[in-house]
Order: structure tokens, then sequence, then C-alpha cells
């Protein structure tokens, strides 16, 4: 036997017996309530995930729930010892990282492992092992070196996935996709119950009627009954995600401590902070995330090699309540008219700190392309009437002072190639942003791709059209079908192809490209090609 190959050997040996000593201290160290714990039903009903990939770091997560659907998951009232392992290779002989955690019922018996000492700009596999059970494998990846010159970052951007309302097999066809990242835009469940009629499945959970009804467990129930999806599952099992959130996965247009339909402020604390609790035990975000009461941090920055910095921005924890009471706009939500109030200076859709932080941010960036993913659509979205614009109430819209010091923000200094990834809206749209976004005659700062839903419902063509001759900004906009947005980005331009399905999606659906836009390094605003 060559030496090299039995010291490579002797190490693989060395490390089965370091993990069989993790594991045998991890279940002495839990014996006392878990003992020799196994479930004879499947145990990673909910697969894994993997998440917030840095150079030497990334977040897995899975969670423990044979019974996923019921308050419990089906677990024991105590804690529970998990291992975990990643490897270069999908056959686990190279063993790289490896460890014990805790699942505790206090977190849904979820687990979030922040594994550091990765090489950068690698591709690894992980799985878990817990009551005797192997989870899946997924795959994830690790951000390039900070210092590398990266020559391609592939991101698939996608948002609003209604279950009831359409399959998820725009998730399919991601998972399948090369693709370096998945970032998803907001709006990860829906808490409310579509009409029968739109309906072409029926939701495993329901929650009750009154919003001051809901419970953690109905929050649980409704995350798990969406990763029950297989490929949603498949999704999260093939690429690293970075998120960001909206209002559906709280209630329907909360605006940061106020709910239009739960009045009462202390009981809507108590439901934002049931349903921040069971976000963060369903998604792959840092340990370091865990909330505080109705409180948790999700604004963030990644770096991806010399080719761009990500920031990944939370558009509803500190935005200033909602004004004016809105009238029923035609996708069901609601339209500001002359409403004087939402031109207030001091109106925030960020929060003050979380401005200055992105500004800072933007201002310091070396990288070639300034990436900035939040919820809602940024560029003048109103409708014009023979008695004044109709705007979105619960968009930038309405909050017209804090879009203003977002693009000077991006032109004073300037701040060249920043690209705004958005969601919400339910339509594909590439649009120019301008310094002062409501003036043609402004300059243009950044560009702009909204991604349509996975499944939501969106806009006919008619009303699209509209919208698209009210603001000539807005170069693209289609919101009759669903998907999402491939982006393809390079030193030198950065390119999205608009993918595409009829509303509904139904199990079979196939995508097509929709559109395909590109931003020329040096050049803000997007040209179709």
């Amino acid at each position: 036997m060559q030496r090299r190959e039995l010291f490579t050997r002797l190490c693989q040996t060395a490390a089965a017996l370091a993990w069989q000593q993790v594991f045998a201290s991890s279940a002495r160290a839990q014996a006392a309530d878990a003992g020799s714990w196994a479930e004879s039903g499947e145990v990673f009903t909910l697969g894994v995930a993997s998440g917030e990939p840095r150079p030497n770091s990334v977040v897995l997560w899975t969670r423990l729930a044979p019974r996923p659907l019921t308050p419990d998951g089906g677990m024991p009232a105590r804690a529970v010892p998990v291992l975990w392992e990643v490897a270069l290779d999908e056959r686990f002989d190279n063993v790289v990282r490896y460890g014990a955690t805790v699942a505790d019922p206090a977190t849904a018996h979820s687990v979030h492992v922040d594994v550091a000492g990765l090489l950068p700009g690698r591709t690894y596999f992980y799985r878990f092992r817990a009551g005797g059970q192997l989870s899946p494998v997924g795959r994830t990846r690790t951000a390039p070196d900070p210092a590398e010159r990266v020559e391609r970052l592939r991101i698939a951007v996608a948002s609003c996935q209604h279950y009831e309302i359409g399959y998820f097999t725009v998730h399919r066809e991601i998972a399948a996709a090369d693709v370096d990242l998945v970032i998803f835009l907001g709006d990860y469940i829906y808490e409310t119950e579509t009409a029968s009629y739109q309906k072409v499945r029926q939701h495993p959970h329901v929650f009750p009627g009154e919003e001051s009804h809901y419970t953690l467990g109905d929050y649980r129930a409704h995350h798990a009954s969406y990763k029950l999806d297989p490929d949603l599952r498949a999704c999260h099992a093939a690429h690293p995600w970075l998120l960001v959130w909206d209002d559906h996965e709280v209630a329907n247009d909360y605006a940061g401590l106020t709910d239009p339909d739960l009045p009462d402020p202390q009981a809507f604390l108590k439901l934002r902070t049931a349903a921040y609790q069971a976000y963060f035990e369903h998604l792959p975000v840092s340990p370091a995330r865990a909330p505080v009461g109705a409180f948790m941090r999700m604004h963030d920055h990644f770096e991806w090699g010399q080719l761009a910095d990500i920031w990944t921005v939370d558009g509803r924890q500190f935005r200033d309540p909602h004004v004016c009471s809105g009238i029923h706009a035609p996708d069901g939500g609601k339209a500001l008219w002359r409403c004087k109030t939402a031109e207030d200076p001091d109106r925030t859709m960020l929060g003050t700190q979380q401005e200055y932080w992105l500004a800072e941010g933007l201002a310091s960036s070396e990288r070639a392309w300034k990436i900035v993913a939040q919820p809602t659509q940024i560029a003048p979205g109103g409708v014009k009437t023979p008695w004044g614009p109709l705007l979105y109430a619960d968009g930038w819209d309405a909050y017209p002072a804090a879009r203003e010091r977002l693009m000077a923000a991006i032109a004073q200094p300037r701040v060249p190639d920043v690209v705004c990834l958005s969601g919400d809206v339910h339509r594909h749209a590439a649009a120019n942003l301008r310094l002062n976004p409501l003036d043609l005659s402004s300059p243009i700062v950044a560009s702009e791709f909204v991604t349509s839903s996975v499944s939501s419902k969106g806009l006919s063509e008619f009303l699209s059209g509209l919208l698209k001759s009210s603001n000539p900004d807005l170069l693209h906009v289609r919101g009759d079908e669903r998907g999402y947005a491939l982006l393809d980005v390079s030193p030198r331009q950065l390119t999205c192809e608009f993918r595409s399905t009829p509303h509904p999606v139904r199990p079979d659906a196939r995508l097509r490209t929709q559109a395909r836009f590109v931003v020329d390094r040096g050049v803000p605003g997007p040209r179709k090609v």
C-alpha cells in the first residue's frame, strides 16, 4: 500500500472514530432526556436546506417532524441529539466537517448549524442523522474568496408562492438549474385562504377565521405544509438560499407594529411574535437570527468575490404605518388617491437605522455590481386617471420620500452599477430607476428587475398595459404569467431572463423565456435583447 493511501485511510478512520465519539458524548449529554430516542416513521419529512453562503461558512437547516401537521410535529417534549456532516462528495467518502447539535422543542425541533472552516467557492454535500435515520442529502456551496476576480454568478430570483393557487413547478426548474444561489423575496407562505373557485389544490392546513386566533402552532403547521411540497423541498436541497420576507409570512399588509385588520397593538405583537418564531424555525437562516419576542434581524450583507455585493433588505418590519384608508384595487389590494399624508418627508419604508446602513454600504462598495434584494417594486407604478393617479398603498409609491432618499444614496455620491431586485406585485417587470422617480428628465441612477410570483395570481394583460402606459420607465410589464427571474452576472454585464408559464401553474407546467434584458457595466438602466 502506498504511504499516501495509507495516510488517507488512517485519516478517514480517525475521522470516523471522532464522529462516533461526538455522537457518544452528545448522546450521553442528552441521556437523561433523550435516551436512545428513535422513530419508526420518517423523521426528515420537511427535507433539508442551506443558506447564507459566505467564503468560509454556510448555514444548514432541518426540522425533525414525523407528523409535521400536528402542533408538536410528532416529537417528544424533550431535546433530541442530531448529528450533521459535510463532505466534498455525494457519497460522503470525503467528510470535511461534522458535529452534533440538539433539536429542542422550544424551536419545534428545528436545527440551524452555522458550519465554519469551509473553503471558498466550493460545492459541498451535507446530511443529518437523528432518531436512527439519515436525512436526504443536500448540496450547497460557499461564496468565493472576497479578493477573487469571479467571472460569473448565476442567481434564481423568486417570490410569492400561494399554495392553493398553483403548483410549485417553478421550484422544480430552479432545482435543476445551474445556479449558484436562490434569492427569495418574500411571501414564502400565505396566511390567507383564497376563494374556492381559484383553488387548484387544497391547503393541508388552514388558519382559523380570525387573525386574533392565530397561534404559533398554526404558523408552524402552515410552514410545514408548504415544505411538504416536493418541488419546494428539492429546490432547498439543491442550492443555498438568501431570504427576504414580506407581509404574508405574518399578516396581509401589516406595516411595522401595525396591522389594518387587527387594531389591538398588543394582539398584533403577539401574532408577529408567533409568526417570526415559526419563520425562523422553518428556514435556513443563521442561528444568530433567532427572534427576540416580536423582533428579528433579517437585513444583511453578502459578498461574491470581487464581482458583487448583495444586500438583503427588510422592507416590512420597520416601516411606518399605512396612511389614508385606501380604496380597493382590481388586484385585490388597496390604492391611494389624493393622499397628502403619504408625502410626509419623515415616512420610512426601511426604518432610519436600516436606511443609513444600506446607504453606507452602497457608498463604500468597490465591487463590480451592487445588488439590492428587497420585497416590492421601487419604480413608480401608479395608474393615471382623469382625477389623479391611483397609487399602490402597500408599496414604495406610498413612501415617496423614503424612495427619494434611497435614490439619493445611490446618486450622491455616485454609486455605479446598482441593480435592485423586487417581488410582491406578481409580475415580471424591468425598469429604470431615476434620482427623482417621478421626473422623466431626472438622470437614471440604477436598474430594477421585478420577478413574477411562483404561483400567486397577477394582473391581466389589459391592466398590465395600462400600468406600463402610465409609467414610461417600466420597460417591460407582464402580470398574466407566473415564474422567476434568472440573473447571469459577469464583470461586464448583468443579464436578466424572465422565465414564465401561464396561470395557474399546473403540475406538468413547462417554463419559457418571456423576455430578456441586459444592464451594461457603467450604463444604468436595462435594455431589451
